[in-house]
């Protein structure tokens, strides 16, 4: 049987990997993964906030379909996740790291009937809380802390290679959640490890950053020096997999929940339709996944939960929203429309169609987007043309040459909100 281990990074930009171009050379061992097994060039999360991404991750549905459509609602303790279907078949499951899907007043231990099933437990809910670049607790599954030594990527990493090194009679599906590059939320600072901002004094800046600044400036090197620590992880994880024989019987998965903007788009790092917030760094190698080329259709956090469960071989169930890559990789035909849906809390009730060209984006103006989850109507708010504007700088949602175009985008999100088992909205012009 087929091991499973999702390396899972937080906050993560799409342009931080050298196979989009970021020329730092931060993340070698992605590129690897990417060049060498299954890239997933156009990998967007559905929903750009930690835990509604996270709970879409653990159960391949939309954040609103699982009742999880901001952070600090728990996971619903009888929806089946992952974990639940992989140890049907025959898996031992284990979490390491941030969970973030717990009631919101716990930052550490998580009772047992909100451990989404795994089994094994090394985790805290709210890592950023429990937890400093170079101070790390996370808890057992009896709820004992455990005090990790070293910076805390490598604490994660030092820990999921013990566990890989024991001896077990049953395949692993292992989850491993990073808090890097994520912000140290009690300062407002991106904490690398020592020596590593200073690697880039002069970062290079995406275009959307360049023009639009933030708090980039502040805070670019260190991010990057947090991204470049990570990826080193990523490679000890899998030259531990190498050398223990499993490389060729375990499907390694990478992803992030979210993007990062710098407070260009609004006031704090995500939470916003544009790449930056949704765009995520995806790719995958291990049986099935060898072959060198990239998936050819955007894809949704919601697909990947699928795409595991069929590469162990695990039936997929219907109620999961996604669909496995296995089929695309296999050059079958598929004949849906090539975009993907995402819904937007907290900051707004939004929900945004990102298509091969098209940004299309509307707003609930009524709605509060911490307490309501979807709203009735909406109102165009954001159109980008990515072929000549990739980077978002001009919105053209009230440019009369685009109102063809924004009518049948309008028609198609409309129609991928109901897909997603929401109410058809109205969506009117701005």
């Amino acid at each position: 049987m087929t091991n499973v281990l999702v390396f899972f990074t937080d906050q993560q930009r799409f342009d931080t990997a050298g196979v989009h171009g970021n020329p730092h050379g931060l993340t070698p061992h992605f590129d690897r993964m990417a060049r060498e097994g299954v890239h997933v060039e156009r990998s967007f999360t559905c929903q750009p906030v930690c835990a509604p991404s996270r709970a879409s991750l653990q159960t391949g549905r939309y954040p609103t379909a699982i009742g999880c459509f901001r952070n600090g609602i728990p996971l619903p303790v009888d929806e089946p996740t992952l974990a639940h279907r992989f140890t049907a078949a025959g898996y031992e499951t284990a979490y390491m790291g941030k969970w973030h899907l717990a009631d919101d007043d716990v930052a550490g231990p998580v009772r047992p009937a909100q451990r989404g099933g795994y089994e094994r437990w090394l985790t805290s809910n709210l890592l950023e809380f429990t937890s400093d670049a170079y101070e790390t607790t996370l808890y057992d599954e009896h709820g004992e802390p455990h005090d990790l030594p070293g910076y805390r990527a490598d604490a994660l990493t030092d820990a999921a290679i013990s566990y890989l090194r024991e001896p077990r009679d049953r395949p692993f599906f292992l989850f491993l959640s990073y808090l890097e590059p994520h912000h140290q939320n009690s300062r407002d600072d991106y904490p690398a490890p020592h020596g590593y901002a200073e690697r880039y004094p002069d970062p290079w800046l995406p275009g959307d950053l360049a023009a639009l600044d933030g708090n980039t400036r502040e805070h670019l090197a260190g991010y990057y020096g947090m991204v470049r620590r990570v990826d080193e992880c990523l490679g000890r994880l899998r030259g531990a997999l190498e050398e223990l024989g499993l490389t060729d019987d375990t499907v390694v998965l990478y992803t992030s929940d979210h993007g990062c903007h710098f407070k260009t788009r609004n006031d704090e790092y995500k939470r916003s339709c544009h790449d930056a917030s949704i765009r995520v760094p995806t790719a995958l190698t291990g049986p099935g996944f060898a072959t060198g080329q990239p998936v050819p259709r955007l894809v949704s956090h919601v697909d990947l939960p699928p795409t595991l469960l069929d590469a162990a071989g695990i039936a997929v169930p219907p109620a999961m929203d996604g669909r496995s890559l296995l089929p695309a990789l296999r050059g079958e035909p598929d004949p849906r429309p090539d975009d993907v849906l995402v819904q937007i809390s907290e900051s707004q009730v939004g929900r945004a169609l990102r298509t091969p060209r098209w940004k299309y984006a509307a707003v609930a103006p009524e709605a509060d987007g911490w307490t309501t989850p979807s709203a009735d109507r909406y109102v165009d708010s954001h159109l980008y043309d990515l072929d000549v504007d990739p980077h978002e700088l001009q919105n053209l949602v009230d440019s009369p040459a685009h109102r063809d175009v924004l009518e049948q985008l309008r028609d198609r999100l409309e129609e991928r909100i109901v897909d997603a088992g929401e109410k058809r909205p109205v969506i009117e012009p701005a």
